[in-house]
């Protein structure tokens, strides 16, 4: 791993960062620009479908980030040797958030998919439904955890 990261440390910390601003900015962008647009839509079918595609378009760029983003962090906590280091506890709460952070995507991967069932079926009350903690709860948890762990990322690099 510490050859892998000497030789390739700026590709690999890029890929790193970027798949955080994919990640955190995407749910950004989705909850502060794209839900309140969606809101002047007034025909619920519409606003459902427009909703579920919107969620479906960013799990595309989301889901390789989270992967990429848990490779690159490996290869770093090894290969810059933080176990045993005062900043363990710094890489640990880092890994606990991405972690709880993943886990808040499956469930909303999850609700989506419900969402989409019931919105084929033309159960659009059931839809909306599925999709409403995901606006209104999960996305914005995601938004708070990933710019605490950003902020921890930034700390490590102080470093």
């Amino acid at each position: 791993m510490q050859s892998l990261f000497n030789n390739f440390s700026s590709i690999i910390i890029f890929l790193h960062v970027f798949s955080a601003i994919i990640w955190v900015g995407g749910m950004i962008a989705i909850r502060f620009a794209v839900h309140y647009s969606m809101q002047k839509v007034e025909e619920p079918k519409i606003k459902l479908g427009r909703t579920l595609e919107n969620l479906q378009r960013f799990f595309s760029m989301v889901i390789p980030s989270i992967v990429v983003l848990l490779i690159t962090a490996i290869i770093m906590i090894i290969a810059l040797g933080f176990k045993g280091t005062s900043l363990y506890s710094f890489v640990i709460a880092k890994e606990v958030i991405w972690t709880i952070m993943t886990l808040v995507f499956i469930y909303i991967y999850i609700r989506r998919n419900q969402a989409q069932k019931a919105f084929d079926n033309l159960d659009f009350p059931l839809a909306k439904q599925k999709l409403e903690p995901i606006a209104k709860i999960l996305i914005p948890l995601n938004i708070v955890l990933g710019l605490i762990a950003v902020y921890l990322g930034v700390t490590l690099r102080g470093f």
